[in-house]
């Protein structure tokens, strides 16, 4: 990693680290909190979109997730420091489950195969009493309090101790994203991406590195999830709708979709934000996403971060058109 960019990124962990000193509202604090959740459900999109493939069902492994979490916590009393590791694996067994039998499809059959998931998950949710039905289940746990040695344990009460964990997963999921990324794995999915037929031909396994692609990303949306169940304490099946899902890849395509990391996050921040800036209605919200979407994937389809580049690719024209203004 460059050391400018090495330096960008320590100098917003400390901003982000700091920012609860600076914003007391606990209703900004939410908004925070949720951007950087979104921020990693969008990174596992991209993951996704890495091998060349795209999915919408990511709100249906959120809600895979958020369910096992809830029913660790509440039925079987667990804690939720042990439900939150355990709802991303048993996320991930399920995606592997799914993903043998979806990822060997075609591009458009396995977007298609996505939604079913997702239909289904949500379907099966609502139609299961034991799960609390439509009604949803509520009074979930919030996490235990973390002893601190001479110090009083921190207590899961306010938006402050929420947005530290929802931090510390969205640089674990980061962290976890960026190693893969730069590995021998990365160099395959950006193979499989560019063309399957000839990364196929030079000994990569197409099924089996897609397929880990699909856990991974699985196992992240499950851990939001967990995450997301003890933070509300409270789910119902209409918020992992298909429409959570086009809002997950919105994130990433609004970012970039070149920037697999740092895309997503750009994306959920804005918008997260906007709907607060705008004052609009959740009624609205889908018109105004949808809306944005029309005109990044006509106008902008690099994503916010590509406005940089396509910038001074306009410069350069502007510069030689005004020099020749200032010679006449």
């Amino acid at each position: 990693m460059k050391t400018g960019k090495l330096i960008s990124l320590l100098a917003l962990a400390v901003i982000l680290a700091l920012l609860p000193f600076v914003v007391k509202s606990p209703y900004l604090m939410g908004i925070f909190i949720m951007a950087a959740l979104m921020g990693i459900l969008g990174m596992t999109f991209s993951i996704i979109f890495s091998t060349g493939s795209i999915t919408l069902g990511a709100a249906g492994f959120y809600a895979t997730g958020a369910y096992c979490s809830a029913i660790l916590t509440t039925m079987l009393g667990l804690s939720f420091w042990l439900a939150l590791p355990l709802a991303a694996i048993a996320t991930g067994i399920i995606a592997l489950i799914v993903g043998l039998i979806i990822v060997r499809s075609s591009v458009l059959a396995f977007l298609f195969l996505t939604v079913v998931y997702n239909l289904t998950i949500i379907s099966l949710i609502g139609h299961t009493e034991l799960l609390g039905g439509w009604a949803g289940i509520t009074n979930i746990p919030r996490p235990e309090p973390i002893p601190i040695p001479f110090h009083a344990p921190i207590q899961f009460l306010g938006k402050i101790p929420y947005y530290y964990l929802v931090l510390f997963l969205l640089l674990l999921t980061i962290v976890v994203f960026y190693a893969l990324y730069s590995s021998r794995i990365g160099r395959g999915w950006r193979a499989i991406k560019l063309n399957p037929q000839l990364a196929a031909s030079l000994g990569i396994n197409v099924f089996r590195y897609r397929l880990l692609a699909f856990v991974v990303a699985c196992i992240f949306a499950g851990l939001a999830g967990s995450f997301y169940a003890s933070y509300s304490t409270a789910l119902v099946p209409e918020g992992f709708g298909v429409f959570e899902s086009v809002f997950i890849q919105i994130y990433a395509i609004l970012g970039g979709l070149n920037s697999y990391i740092a895309g997503p996050i750009v994306g959920a921040f804005i918008l997260t934000w906007m709907p607060e800036l705008l004052r609009i209605s959740k009624e609205i919200e889908p018109i105004i996403d949808g809306f944005i979407l029309v005109i990044l994937v006509v106008f902008l389809p690099g994503g916010i971060l590509s406005l940089p580049e396509r910038i001074s690719r306009l410069w350069t024209p502007v510069a030689k058109i005004a020099r020749r203004i200032r010679s006449w």
